[in-house]
């Protein structure tokens, strides 16, 4: 069975959705767990639940676009051990192509889905590769690996996450880093709900979306936390520089 046993991580984006699956699902395998999110709310209800579960958790408040900011937290936390696990969960989405995105739609997103994974990892690594210990999982996308209709400025996001994964991966192995990234299909999170609120007819669009995956349905939050503990775990100690695909089969295909 995994363990995460005394392992100290932190997860960004751990308010709602898959996040905050992951930040309980390391809580459960005995790890100490950081939830973080920019709504410190959504960050103190996780740590909360992980605490009545009987976990051991604690909420941060994290923007992951502020590069002197994640310094501060990573310095914050050396003095108690650091991290043993970063989990850079945080993102966010557009819908659009090419002429229906502006620059700045694009500027948002990389801001988040890929400046943010390059402040976090940039302030968390070199404690890391000082303890000569440490492992990295970024979220990426399906949209990572192959393109998407109506995703463009999404999409090239999540193909940088994959680039930035490898890199880190093969620069710190000698380190004793290991770097990986997921890359889920269509999973059901409280911000996937919302925007399905948004079709004219929500459960035919549902139907439709959930069709694109070959097991006929969206993935749950909790098995994308299943991925992520273990390649937390020691069980994957030979794994780094990976594009894990969890998508339903979506790609299989394409």
């Amino acid at each position: 069975m995994i363990s995460l046993a005394g392992k100290r991580a932190l997860v960004t984006g751990a308010g709602s959705g898959i996040g905050a699956a992951i930040a309980e699902r390391f809580a459960s395998l005995g790890a100490h767990v950081w939830a973080t999110d920019r709504d410190e709310s959504t960050a103190r209800a996780t740590a909360s639940r992980i605490r009545r579960a009987g976990g051991t958790g604690e909420a941060l408040q994290i923007d992951v676009t502020d590069a002197s900011g994640t310094v501060q937290v990573a310095a914050s936390l050396e003095p108690g051990g650091g991290l043993d696990i970063l989990v850079n969960n945080a993102g966010i989405g557009h819908v659009g192509t090419i002429l229906q995105a502006s620059g700045d739609d694009l500027d948002r997103l990389y801001s988040v889905n890929v400046r943010g994974v390059f402040n976090m990892t940039r302030a968390f690594l070199p404690a890391m590769i000082s303890r000569r210990s440490g492992v990295v999982i970024n979220m990426a996308s399906i949209g990572g690996v192959v393109g998407l209709r109506d995703r463009v400025a999404y999409c090239t996001t999540k193909f940088a996450v994959v680039g930035l994964t490898k890199c880190v991966a093969l620069d710190h192995a000698l380190d004793g880093i290991r770097a990986n990234c997921i890359c889920p299909g269509r999973v059901e999170t409280p911000f996937f709900t919302a925007r399905l609120r948004e079709y004219p007819d929500p459960e035919k669009a549902y139907r439709e979306l959930a069709a694109t995956h070959a097991l006929n349905r969206m993935g749950k939050p909790d098995e994308i936390a299943a991925a992520a503990a273990y390649l937390a775990s020691d069980d994957a100690a030979f794994i780094t520089g990976t594009a894990l695909v969890i998508d339903g089969g979506l790609s299989a295909g394409k």
